[in-house]
């Protein structure tokens, strides 16, 4: 506020010293006028310099007095100029088109000003126009995701109705199939209804302090199927006792969802590296896996809602593609951060959060 004072202050004073120079220029300008037809009459007297120079006062004054009225309308006028130059740049503001505004000099920093605030609303116009396309990619992906496995169920349930003749053993085997595609149906549901919770801010945390390593040890316990199916192995680096104040319930979640998109997206039959360490009252934990390298793009993306890579939306690997992104705001929950690296085959998140 009180830059802004100082401005006006510098315009007022800059508008004021260019009237003074104003009136300075012109009164020295009549004056110069009136050396010059006192010298012309000293030299000629022709009757209609002799006219005038009886009337050369009435001459002066009116000289003065029209030039005054002159100059101080004009500056009387350059505000409101200055204000329909402003109220037309506004227009040129909403406009969605490359213009800029183009104002006096005087107004050059109002020009910028403006134009800055052009180029906010640009932006703001392009970033509702991708959340639009974001949430119609979003209820896409819903409808893609929801339908796989309800199609499905149909199927079977179908087949179990309409074939009643099926054995046993089979009806058992397709009621096993049911359940487990009506479990992974409630899991995506479970997720997008997270995720919203996260989103509308409407998640607490309740942090308490828990032993770090006995709840490694419990998560390596709950994904070893996962891991032996494909042939890898979890290496723990982290020192026994390692206590720390993190909501145990949340963060346990985040950590299995790295845990399971480390298994979905490694190698077969590679080592899957877990640490975890304080160092300068911050907890760093570090999950790396062997993969396929990713590239710029892909990494920038990693933690976008309904993010899988392209060649993984078919593979079978499940999920709604929430995971990372559910992991991420539980970090920030807890004030931390999370980072994404990936190179020589090799991926890396790493966990940042104040201890």
């Amino acid at each position: 506020m009180f830059k802004e004072k100082q401005k006006r202050l510098k315009c007022n004073r800059k508008l004021f010293l260019h009237l003074i120079l104003t009136l300075l220029f012109y009164t020295v300008s009549g004056w110069i006028l009136r050396i010059v037809f006192d010298y012309y009459y000293s030299k000629t007297h022709t009757s209609i310099i002799m006219w005038i120079n009886l009337r050369v006062d009435l001459f002066q004054f009116l000289y003065l007095i029209i030039g005054y009225i002159g100059i101080f309308m004009y500056f009387w006028c350059k505000p409101w100029r200055y204000l329909y130059e402003i109220i037309n740049a506004a227009e040129v503001i909403y406009k969605k088109n490359d213009t800029v505004v183009k104002l006096s000099e005087p107004l050059k920093e109002i020009e910028t000003q403006l134009n800055q605030i052009k180029m906010s609303i640009l932006m703001a116009d392009q970033a509702i126009k991708v959340a639009e396309s974001k949430k119609s990619e979003m209820v896409a992906y819903i409808a893609h995701d929801i339908r796989t496995p309800l199609t499905s169920i149909i199927g079977y349930l179908s087949l179990i109705k309409d074939m009643p003749e099926l054995s046993v053993k089979k009806r058992q085997e397709y009621l096993e199939i049911l359940l487990d595609k009506a479990m992974h149906l409630e899991q995506m549901v479970n997720e997008f209804f997270d995720i919203t919770q996260y989103n509308t801010q409407k998640i607490q945390i309740n942090k308490q302090e828990i032993d770090l390593y006995y709840l490694f040890i419990q998560l390596t316990d709950e994904f070893y199927p996962m891991i032996k199916k494909k042939g890898n192995t979890l290496k723990l680096d982290i020192a026994k006792n390692l206590s720390c104040n993190i909501d145990s319930e949340k963060m346990s979640r985040a950590f299995g969802n790295l845990l399971k998109n480390a298994i979905n997206y490694s190698f077969p039959k590679t080592e899957i590296f877990i640490s975890a360490k304080k160092c300068n009252d911050k907890l760093i934990i570090v999950f790396r896996n062997q993969g396929e390298t990713l590239s710029e793009s892909e990494l920038s993306q990693i933690f976008e809602k309904f993010n899988r890579l392209d060649k993984s939306r078919t593979s079978g690997l499940g999920g709604a593609g929430l995971g990372l992104s559910i992991a991420k705001e539980i970090v920030q929950l807890h004030c931390g951060e999370i980072i994404a690296q990936s190179e020589n085959e090799t991926i890396t998140f790493m966990i940042t959060i104040p201890d």
